[in-house]
């Protein structure tokens, strides 16, 4: 069942972003764009890099999203006009693709409850019989902080240089076009 979950989230992550770069309409792909780091978030949870999946969702989804939108709403008039047009609802994309991506999220969050309330999952049986699981009162900070120093630098550093890319991008959409 763990590999069904997996692969349905490597589906929804690798449709969404097929979706996100085919589209021309900044609001939708902004949206799909939600959708893939949330898929990509889960499949952190299944390489056991809660840290990293947690943190995927507090940076990208409430720090650089939030702001991409809130750039997206702040920018030209003319890129908002499409969206003002009432046939111009997300299920007007190709309506079978945003169907199949809904419906498909829908199945993924209903197997993964049930799944989970089922059984727990062999990677966390397998953590409590060679008594690695982590508790409430382990020291991770310590260890996440000499990880990130030592073996994950180049990652830490490339993730940087993204954020600040994603800044700059949302800075530039939120000026205002200077009458020439």
């Amino acid at each position: 069942m763990e590999t069904i979950l997996f692969y349905a989230f490597a589906t929804l992550a690798i449709g969404s972003a097929l979706l996100l770069v085919n589209l021309k309409n900044i609001a939708r792909a902004l949206f799909l764009f939600f959708i893939v780091l949330f898929a990509m978030a889960g499949l952190y949870l299944f390489a056991l890099a809660d840290f990293v999946a947690i943190t995927q969702i507090m940076v990208y989804v409430g720090g650089v999203l939030i702001l991409m939108l809130f750039a997206f709403m702040l920018s030209n008039k003319e890129l908002l006009k499409d969206l003002q047009d009432s046939s111009g609802s997300f299920l007007s994309m190709p309506r079978w693709q945003a169907v199949v991506l809904a419906i498909g999220f829908l199945i993924l969050m209903i197997f993964g409850i049930a799944e989970w309330h089922q059984s727990i999952p062999t990677w966390i049986q397998q953590a409590k019989e060679n008594n690695t699981e982590i508790i409430p009162t382990d020291n991770n900070i310590q260890q996440i902080g000499l990880r990130f120093m030592t073996f994950y630098v180049l990652p830490f550093e490339v993730i940087s240089v993204f954020l600040m890319m994603a800044l700059i991008g949302a800075s530039h959409l939120s000026r205002k076009e200077r009458n020439r």
